[in-house]
């Protein structure tokens, strides 16, 4: 099994089924429409095509995740949640870093994703790793009573 390092005493792993529901319930605390336990399942079930990272600690408390897509020799990063007592920690940068240490070993050469422009943390994130804009898509993150949120498309290369 690969294990990456992470800061705070935890450290980054696949993913396992026994997660799911532990994952649901960091995913809809962090989102408007969160995924449930059998949409996680199903990620887990076919690391080939969703590789799916967890930050722990030794007895698997989970503080965080991220979800990637594979599809030829591009990847999308689906989602990624760091629960909000673990925030600023670094430990979104050691689950991007995990994920895309594991694609060197795949055919990609490129990764999108979409992020809510007001998002400046992440934005930040995403910027240190080379991911750049490309594109925008108005309207596409619903949020809890307002409007949908602007989505930045970016795009990192890895060749």
């Amino acid at each position: 099994m690969k294990i990456w390092m992470a800061p705070a005493g935890l450290h980054v792993e696949p993913g396992l089924m026994k997660d799911a529901k532990n994952l649901a319930r960091l995913h809809t605390a962090a989102f408007f429409r969160g995924w449930s336990e059998s949409e996680l399942a199903a990620y887990i079930s076919t690391p080939h095509k969703t590789p799916l990272y967890v930050a722990c600690n030794a007895r698997r408390h989970i503080a965080g995740f991220v979800v990637l897509q594979l599809a030829g020799d591009e990847a999308e990063l689906l989602s990624i949640v760091v629960a909000p007592r673990w925030r600023g920690r670094g430990l979104g940068e050691a689950l991007l870093r995990a994920g895309i240490d594991d694609l060197r070993t795949t055919p990609v050469e490129r990764m999108f994703l979409e992020v809510d422009e007001a998002n400046e943390p992440a934005i930040r994130l995403y910027r240190r790793f080379g991911f750049i804009e490309v594109g925008k898509r108005k309207g596409y993150f619903p949020l809890r009573g307002g409007s949908p949120a602007t989505a930045l498309v970016m795009r990192c290369e890895f060749v």
